[in-house]
């Protein structure tokens, strides 16, 4: 999968998590999940078990904990589906 799909497929796990006065447009690769897009805690569970789903991978707590931006995440979907 290239890296501009995994980015799409991302962006479209992300934006159903969206607060709702936070637009789609603002999902960027450097967008902090919690402080710039507004995600809570439960709903970073929600992203990373839906991330697993689609990418096919397992998270562990360590991954987690490094997901802070929407660039973190594409840089740990590649190394889990390398």
């Amino acid at each position: 999968m290239q890296e501009k799909e995994m980015e799409q497929q991302l962006f479209k796990i992300v934006k159903v998590y969206l607060p709702q006065d936070v637009d789609s447009t603002a999902i960027q690769l450097d967008s902090h999940l919690m402080q710039d897009l507004g995600i809570n805690s439960a709903h970073l569970v929600d992203i990373a078990l839906d991330v697993e789903d689609e990418f096919d991978i397992i998270l562990n707590e360590k991954d987690m904990e490094e997901m802070q931006t929407v660039k973190d995440a594409i840089q740990i979907i590649k190394a889990k589906t390398a």
